[in-house]
């Protein structure tokens, strides 16, 4: 049966240009677009379709989130300290917790429950330390519908007792995961070292045989987050040139890879990363909130890097990736040299571009005939801020300003991964 999903659509299709259907209509079967555009239009090519009307909602594709930590929830919030001491005192602690496979499981539902309200489709996951807490992590990710890549976070220095492991177990538990669920349904597994500051020559030189093993497998980890960070990364690796080439020499700067922050970047750090096509994932609100600094969005830009969205939950302040994007929008125009990003820019960040990042471009992150049919369905609350601003909006680019302004998780009505409902309606007690 054809679904023929009647509604305002949006998306960025060609980069980044907006291309928008007041009265829009989503055809698909199995899973897969068909059409996308006007309703009638597709209405007359498939009059046999299934209607669903929501003309009351706005439709966006799926949005991706390339980085953000799954053992981290209950740390958002943690104020007053820079990364460092926000690591030694509140993350790596509340980290340490996930050694209990129970919790680890009720912590996977949390966060997985949050990413769907939040109309989050597609993630890049940073994970747990240990391999119990990353199976029951896989075995809910499968079951939530979500397409989700993550790993086992590996380090073995500058890391408390429980934490650290050894190259030989790291290369192990990591190859034993990655067999187990990597192309298994929406689930892919990325080699996660958490930073060079936690990692041994040793242990990188690890990470590198692990993807040499499996080219197809993602790469994920921090880069240039702050400067005391780098600081500490020059003094452990001092025959290294800049903080991007501790990976480089290892192999694991490549296109699948997806370095978050990247704040401080020399110039040749984003040469080798523009030829390597590898990803930097801007997490805006995180860089703010423990105060790393604002993001050289125009340098990227410039040396032809690729540059995406994500939340870095619990470093960041929530999970809504329009947050982000108006965060990222705040953060340039405090710039001398910053981007003056458009709402077509901020559904780019938040949708194809991270596609792109992720190698799913082929996949997602627009409304193409052929892609999956992901879309979150976005209705602002009776009596909301963002319902009378979007009743006064004089364009469709100023509605997107809005909702990228103003919607949070109460906004978001539905969530579809390749044509089934991962998040049913807000007034639903099962969600």
């Amino acid at each position: 049966m054809t679904t023929l999903v009647r509604a305002r659509l949006f998306h960025t299709p060609q980069s980044p240009r907006l291309e928008v259907y007041e009265d829009g209509g989503l055809a698909y079967e199995a899973g897969r677009i068909l059409a996308a555009g006007d309703f009638e239009r597709v209405r007359a090519e498939y009059p046999g379709a299934e209607v669903v009307d929501r003309r009351d909602c706005l439709m966006v594709p799926g949005l991706v989130d390339a980085h953000v930590h799954y053992p981290q929830v209950p740390v958002i919030g943690a104020m007053g300290m820079r990364l460092l001491a926000w690591l030694r005192d509140r993350t790596l602690p509340e980290e340490e917790r996930l050694a209990d496979p129970g919790y680890a499981r009720a912590q996977a539902r949390t966060f997985l429950r949050q990413l769907g309200r939040n109309g989050t489709t597609t993630a890049l996951v940073f994970g747990a330390h240990f391999m119990t807490a990353m199976q029951v992590f896989f075995e809910e990710a499968e079951a939530s519908g979500l397409r989700l890549s993550a790993g086992l976070v590996v380090g073995d220095r500058n890391l408390t007792e429980a934490l650290r492991t050894t190259p030989e177990r790291a290369l192990k538990e990591s190859r034993k995961l990655a067999q187990d669920w990597h192309g298994r349904g929406h689930l892919r597994y990325a080699v996660s070292p958490r930073f060079s500051l936690s990692c041994s020559e040793a242990l990188l030189a690890a990470c590198g045989e692990l993807l040499a093993e499996n080219p197809e497998l993602l790469f994920t980890s921090h880069l240039n987050e702050s400067e005391d960070e780098i600081a500490t990364v020059a003094g452990l690796f001092p025959d290294s040139p800049n903080y991007l080439e501790t990976y480089g020499r290892h192999g694991l700067v490549r296109r699948r890879s997806v370095f978050a922050h990247n704040v401080h970047p020399t110039a040749a750090e984003l040469e080798s990363l523009a030829r390597a096509g590898a990803s930097i994932c801007h997490c805006p609100s995180s860089n703010m909130f423990i105060g790393s600094g604002l993001f050289p969005l125009r340098r990227h830009l410039d040396q032809a890097v690729r540059v995406c969205l994500g939340t870095d939950v619990g470093g960041g302040t929530g999970f809504s990736l329009f947050k982000e994007g108006l965060m990222a929008y705040q953060g340039q125009m405090l710039l001398a040299d910053g981007v003056a990003l458009t709402p077509a820019h901020l559904l780019y960040l938040a949708t194809r571009s991270g596609a792109q990042a992720l190698d799913l471009e082929d996949e997602i992150g627009d409304f193409s005939a052929g892609k999956a049919a992901d879309y979150v369905l976005l209705r602002p609350p009776a009596g909301s801020t963002l319902e009378v601003v979007l009743q006064h909006s004089p364009s469709a680019e100023a509605a997107l300003a809005a909702v990228f302004t103003l919607a949070r998780e109460e906004s978001v009505a539905e969530v579809v991964v390749a044509g089934r409902r991962v998040h049913p309606s807000l007034d639903s007690p099962d969600w």
